[in-house]
């Protein structure tokens, strides 16, 4: 007979962990891991898309394809999540303890980067307070997570987000038609509307311009400060009545393009906006466009020889400094149409390819190196064709960051210099005046291309901008606050026609608004628009209604009476700048940032220190003005503003260069007394 068998004794069982304790385990982990997926999209990926969503303009600007769109999407979406996730992973190694307390660690440190957000949008705290109030709300937020689990539950739903945040990225916002294109590339050929002559086309747009910067106090540009404009409107119809439609380049631009008021939030993308001039004109006209913003002419009619930096790397690298933008403690403008700088002609690679300018009161030496190198590819390019040809440049001048003075002089500024409030104000119109005084150069320059090329008489001359910008204090910019404050600096704009053969200039007040403009030229040009526009050709009976149109949101539009608005008076100049001064007595300190520039000048590089910044102690009450000379003589006098989160500043421009000289420059910031006694601080 068999042995009969014998049982184990009883005790542990020795082998892996049952069934029920690795599906706790590893529904623990996936637990965890859809908490930091919530926190991470809700700290990162929502921010960002938002902001990226609406702003197509930021991916047309650096061309960027659909491929490398989604590929920056996936980056922002996941990318954050994969070391975060897995620093809180590798911590199981170390037991489940030192796995808890990490984890906690993760969702606190993501709750206090969350707080830091949300508390700059609805406390006024920053820096230093905001860190600390955000540091307890992380804290507060991590003992709520670990004593209850419906804080975890409720961060595992909220898992969805970043697919849902991606989702409205690629469907739903503006940013979806660079994305997603939907619709061909705009096969609307222009055709001869019979006459025999199509002219060659020139048209220049200009950005952030408003018609009262150029006006004197007749009503007419100050030829004295602005004498190319002022050349311009003699030989050219100005339509001192014009108005831009939107005071955003992407609703803006379209409309002048296509004749029609801005209807939708789209990205200015030829897919959006498939009738336009470059579609019109495609058919008859060579095409030599160069936009920035926007990208309305279609691959099949256009050939873009100078484009900005472009790639996936520029993409990551401009949306990581919008992180740190998004992310920090500190009052950031989180603004893109600012975030575009036209690349100079350095930059583009197209030294070779400039001419050397025959105007010997241009100061081409430092212009050839800041001058923007789209406009000196457009300016290569006014040359008579054996076919006729349209060249369009829109340019980004005098758009801010103002970074030129009138000479071509480059200077730089802080980032955070604030453009509203008592000093500010002022200070951004003088420099938004200066760059303008730059742009004046570029369109002598361009006037003189012509002329020497033999064009001028034989083309349609179109100048222009796409909207202005307020000074208006406490209403700086170009939106709706700004529209109601101050309409007369938003939407008037110099409008400028020059048609062919014309020699003589003329003032037409017509109601001119700038979906007028593709109906105009077309009409100049001999070319048929296929599809209806709102706008009227200036060769048509003038408006009999006076109502201005402008649209702050597309298919929304606010009304006003036209008119042509009167320019609020310059600042009178203080007696003291111009004057030479010499050292007097000490009257104080004061800090200036980079002194260093002064010690070592070189005017030739085409940059010099013109702005002059820093703090002054509280010892100088708000108020005080203060004189800034360089080399013994006064160039500016500026007040010291109350304080703002940057400190108790100061700054002034000095848009003389001749102040300056080759190597070692003298600057002197004096305390100016109420009895005009200068005091001199002393400068660290």
């Amino acid at each position: 007979m068999a042995e009969p068998a014998v049982a184990d004794p009883p005790g542990p069982v020795a082998g892996p962990p049952t069934p029920g304790r690795w599906d706790r385990g590893w529904r623990g982990e996936l637990g965890r891991l859809l908490e930091i997926v919530a926190l991470v999209g809700l700290v990162v990926t929502q921010p960002l898309l938002d902001i990226l969503g609406r702003s197509p303009d930021f991916f047309l600007f650096h061309r960027a394809d659909p491929g490398q769109i989604l590929l920056l999407v996936a980056l922002v979406a996941l990318a954050p999540t994969v070391p975060v996730a897995l620093l809180g992973a590798l911590s199981r190694l170390a037991g489940r303890t030192a796995r808890a307390l990490t984890h906690t660690t993760l969702v606190g440190l993501l709750l206090a980067a969350l707080a830091v957000q949300v508390g700059r949008h609805t406390t006024p705290l920053r820096g230093v307070p905001l860190l600390v109030l955000a540091g307890l709300a992380g804290l507060g937020g991590a003992a709520a997570h670990r004593r209850w689990r419906s804080p975890g539950k409720a961060m595992r739903l909220a898992a969805a987000g970043p697919v849902a945040f991606v989702a409205l990225f690629l469907f739903v916002s503006p940013t979806s038609a660079v994305v997603l294109p939907r619709g061909g590339d705009g096969g609307a050929v222009g055709t001869a509307q019979g006459v025999a002559v199509h002219p060659p086309v020139v048209m220049l747009i200009l950005d952030e311009l408003p018609l009262v910067s150029l006006l004197g106090g007749d009503g007419r540009i100050d030829a004295a400060r602005f004498p190319h404009f002022a050349e311009l409107a003699e030989g050219s119809t100005w339509y001192r009545n014009a108005t831009g439609v939107s005071g955003w380049t992407p609703n803006a631009l379209p409309a002048m393009l296509t004749g029609r008021y801005p209807a939708r939030a789209v990205a200015p993308h030829y897919s959006q906006y498939p009738d336009n001039l470059f579609t019109a004109f495609g058919g008859l006209y060579d095409i030599q466009a160069q936009e920035s913003i926007t990208r309305l002419c279609p691959p099949s009619r256009c050939e873009q020889p100078v484009t900005p930096e472009q790639g996936l790397g520029v993409l990551v690298r401009e949306t990581g400094k919008l992180l740190g933008q998004v992310a920090g403690p500190t009052n950031t403008r989180v603004d893109p149409e600012d975030s575009y700088r036209e690349q100079t002609r350095v930059e583009a690679g197209l030294d070779a390819a400039e001419p050397v300018p025959a105007d010997p009161k241009f100061r081409w030496d430092s212009l050839d190196d800041n001058q923007p190198a789209r406009f000196t590819s457009f300016l290569a390019g006014l040359k008579p064709q054996p076919r006729p040809a349209l060249h369009f440049l829109h340019l980004l001048m005098p758009h801010s960051p103002w970074a030129y003075l009138p000479s071509g002089v480059r200077y730089d500024a802080p980032e955070d210099l604030p453009n509203d409030g008592t000093g500010w104000v002022e200070l951004a119109r003088q420099r938004h005046l200066a760059q303008l005084g730059y742009t004046d150069r570029l369109i002598g320059e361009t006037l003189r291309t012509l002329r020497a090329s033999g064009l001028y008489d034989q083309a349609l001359v179109v100048v222009t901008a796409d909207h202005g910008v307020s000074f208006h204090p406490g209403a700086q910019g170009r939106g709706m606050d700004a529209i109601k404050a101050a309409a007369g600096e938003v939407a008037w704009v110099p409008m400028f026609v020059k048609e062919p053969g014309q020699q003589t200039g003329r003032v037409d007040d017509r109601n001119w608004e700038h979906v007028d403009l593709l109906p105009t030229v077309a009409d100049e040009a001999g070319i048929r628009l296929p599809w209806h526009v709102d706008g009227r050709s200036a060769r048509q009976a003038p408006r009999a209604d006076v109502t201005k149109h402008f649209y702050d949101t597309p298919g929304e539009a606010v009304t006003f009476p036209g008119g042509v608005p009167t320019a609020p008076p310059l600042p009178t100049p203080h007696p003291l700048v111009g004057t030479e001064v010499r050292a007097g007595p000490p009257g104080g300190s004061a800090q200036v940032a980079d002194l260093a520039a002064f010690r070592a000048t070189d005017p030739d590089t085409g940059t010099l220190p013109a702005l002059v910044w820093g703090d002054v102690p509280d010892a100088i009450p708000d108020g005080t003005l203060l004189a800034v000379a360089v080399n013994g003589r006064i160039g500016a006098v500026v007040p010291v503003v109350p304080a703002d989160p940057g400190g108790r500043r100061f700054a002034a421009l000095l848009t003389d260069d001749r102040l300056f000289r080759a190597g070692t420059n003298q600057l002197d910031v004096y305390q100016v007394a109420a009895d005009g006694t200068l005091r001199r601080l002393t400068l660290s």
